[in-house]
């Protein structure tokens, strides 16, 4: 389905086969759900880590923990873009100490939101790895960051721009590319 400029790419089920793919990869690269937390960038990284995290439950018969990172204060383009309010970080009880932290967002493009989330993450604490879940991974990176798991490699000119609106969210569902 497109409109005007804007066609979409990913529907309600592409999303939802995209995560099932995702929870089964961190899964077996993790070798199970031991030790495993799942942490959101907000907005939307929050919600697909919620939605990984009760999946990963349903697969593997063990609850993963799920929390938030926000990474807005330790951005190096806050001169640049004008700044959101922060959201509150909320790490779950168990803490990251010695974890395999999966950091979840929505699009990966130049890197630099994970960046942040890594510095953001060493002032928390010290996780045994740190592991990178994306929902649309559209390519221009300006840093050296790979995702481990990927929901859809979404080649784009750095003009376009991608779009991902959950329901949760958003009211509607669905993966959008606009020039």
């Amino acid at each position: 389905m497109s409109t005007g400029n804007t066609r979409t790419v990913m529907q309600t089920a592409d999303i939802a086969r995209a995560l099932t793919r995702i929870s089964h990869e961190i899964l077996e690269s993790n070798k199970g759900a031991d030790d495993l937390v799942l942490l959101g960038i907000p907005t939307r990284g929050v919600t697909l880590a919620g939605r990984i995290g009760a999946l990963l439950g349903d697969i593997s018969g063990t609850s993963v923990p799920v929390g938030a990172l926000d990474v807005t204060m330790y951005r190096d383009d806050l001169h640049r873009n004008p700044t959101r309010t922060p959201r509150p970080t909320q790490i779950p009880a168990g803490g990251v100490d010695g974890k395999t932290i999966i950091l979840v967002d929505d699009v990966l493009f130049s890197g630099r939101s994970i960046r942040a989330a890594l510095d953001a993450l060493g002032d928390i604490g010290r996780p045994a790895a740190v592991r990178l879940a994306i929902l649309v991974d559209r390519g221009h990176r300006e840093l050296p960051i790979r995702p481990d798991f990927v929901g859809k490699n979404l080649p784009s000119a750095r003009s376009e721009r991608v779009n991902v609106h959950l329901a949760d969210v958003d009211g509607i569902e669905e993966v959008t590319i606009a020039s």
